[in-house]
């Protein structure tokens, strides 16, 4: 606990002298370490988020190129065995990144798209090559637009998205 300094015994010029220069410290230090005096928790820049996420499914994938702050790239969406198509590649229509904020937007396929507002985090790998270097942590909203009305029905998720790394050819 901190108890007030008492300066009884000293001169009333003496304790202004004091005050001062204890107030020229604090002063100076504001101005040269401002960052260090506020604590403010410095978030870690990464730099570079593009490659291969593992999306919904085991087999379904994310795949992001990020060009100055404009996300590019697609989803792959294995469909089951009842389904014509064995993959939907749903391209990335709109994406943007602001330091570690992203969003995106796919195109529609079968009157079904994707969005997703989140985050870029480091994960439990510790170099680029490995699996789950970086995450995608966020919200992941899945829009059905209905054929005959044009009403979207939508189901919101919150996600995680571990990057593929190099090994397992999620990287090139």
């Amino acid at each position: 606990m901190l108890q007030r300094f008492e300066a009884t015994n000293l001169p009333v010029a003496r304790q202004r002298t004091i005050r001062g220069e204890i107030m020229r410290v604090l002063l100076a230090c504001l101005v040269l370490f401002p960052s260090g005096l506020l604590a403010q928790p410095q978030v870690e820049e990464i730099l570079d988020i593009t490659g291969r996420y593992q999306f919904l499914g085991p087999d379904d994938t994310l795949a992001i190129l990020d060009e100055d702050g404009r996300l590019k790239g697609y989803v792959d969406v294995f469909q089951g065995e009842e389904e014509s198509d064995v993959v939907l590649s749903y391209p990335i229509t709109l994406g943007s990144r602001r330091q570690n904020r992203i969003e995106f937007k796919t195109g529609k396929i079968h009157q079904k798209y994707y969005r997703f507002t989140g985050s870029v985090e480091r994960g439990s790998g510790r170099q680029t090559r490995d699996r789950d270097h970086l995450r995608f942590v966020g919200e992941l909203e899945i829009i059905e637009v209905n054929g005959e009305t044009g009403a979207e029905s939508s189901q919101r998720l919150n996600v995680v998205f571990k990057s593929l790394g190099k090994e397992a050819g999620g990287e090139e």
